[in-house]
């Protein structure tokens, strides 16, 4: 099934899609919770609810009300309250490139377990406009991701079990203040200030079933689901970036497993791939000047509008916009 969140009379409300017409969750059926946080918690029961009233809908048989054009409602992330936000680190290709570009070496310890690191789980955006301080435009960065959505509770939960976990896929774009995360990873402590005032998720939230026909074996000596699923940027109508889903080394089901070891997932935690190979500006400037001194650097800025495309998952669509605010926390720095 398809599921969006949308923002109606000052509240999120969870419908589903179905011939890109909107149907609220709770007005078509009673048993049904009307938002994401909810649904989450009692997944396992409502899903046969919510796939009957999907097929009424198919049958043209459904009673209840008129489904709602798209276009007409202001989409927020499909999960608007994540219970947490980790980020993955699982395409071989984009940190071998990003390392070379800066004169490292591969790191061999990628090979050997999957990483990440939590972000903000409150600073989640849906489609739309992305409201950035004058810090983050000093190289303000998109990402390429797709992200899974956790539904139901589990702990030390192995790879090969993982993927009954997952309750759907979306598309994330993980928004980068370059310059921000740089400075600060220099202390060792990961990204913080250059990472957590932005990360979207959308349009929808995709269940697993519905990708079934895109799924492959994952790569050799690895466990769990993988899917081939073209994924590109566009800014400003130009494709800037093209990378595919099937190039993920580690999968969601592998870094659930290192997510799970003595902790507890629980429904709602939104956790990311990572970025695909190409899939930041950081990435594509460092092989572009690699290639030839005079390359000119592209970021981000004021008005650009991002569309992240991934086969299966629709189109994530954010405008950058500027806040009415010069407060500069670069400018703050001591004993410069």
């Amino acid at each position: 099934m398809k599921f969006i969140s949308y923002l109606k009379d000052g509240q999120d409300q969870l419908a589903f899609v179905e011939n890109n017409k909107v149907y609220d969750t709770d007005a078509a059926n009673p048993e049904l919770p009307g938002n994401m946080e909810f649904f989450l918690q009692v997944w396992e029961e409502a899903m046969p609810y919510a796939e009957h009233a999907r097929q009424l809908v198919q049958q043209e048989a459904f009673a209840g009300p008129k489904g709602l054009p798209m276009e007409d409602l202001h989409l927020l992330p499909p999960v608007p309250f994540p219970a947490s936000c980790r980020d993955g680190y699982a395409f071989r290709q984009h940190v071998e490139t990003a390392r070379r570009n800066r004169g490292a070496a591969m790191i061999a310890e990628f090979d050997r377990f999957p990483v990440f690191y939590f972000t903000n789980h409150h600073a989640v955006c849906g489609p739309g406009e992305i409201r950035c301080m004058p810090d983050h435009f000093q190289k303000l960065d998109f990402e390429l991701e797709v992200a899974v959505v956790i539904c139901k509770a589990g702990r030390n939960i192995r790879a090969e079990e993982a993927d009954e976990y997952v309750g759907g896929f979306m598309i994330m774009n993980d928004f980068s203040a370059r310059v921000l995360q740089m400075e600060e990873m220099k202390l060792n402590l990961g990204p913080a200030k250059g990472k957590d005032f932005a990360t979207a998720f959308g349009p929808w939230l995709i269940t697993p079933d519905e990708l079934e026909a895109h799924k492959i074996a994952p790569k050799m000596g690895h466990a769990g689901n993988a899917y081939n699923l073209r994924m590109t940027c566009r800014v400003n109508g130009i494709q800037v970036s093209e990378g595919n889903m099937k190039d993920m080394d580690w999968t969601f089901a592998e870094i659930i497993e290192r997510c799970s070891y003595g902790a507890d997932l629980v429904p709602g935690d939104v956790i990311g791939s990572g970025t695909v190979g190409t899939g930041c500006f950081l990435e594509l400037n460092g092989t572009g000047k690699g290639n030839d001194p005079a390359y000119q650097e592209q970021w981000l800025k004021t008005g650009d509008v991002i569309e992240l495309e991934v086969e299966g998952l629709g189109i994530l669509k954010n405008t950058i916009v500027a806040e009415e605010d010069d407060f500069s926390i670069l400018g703050k720095k001591k004993n410069v």
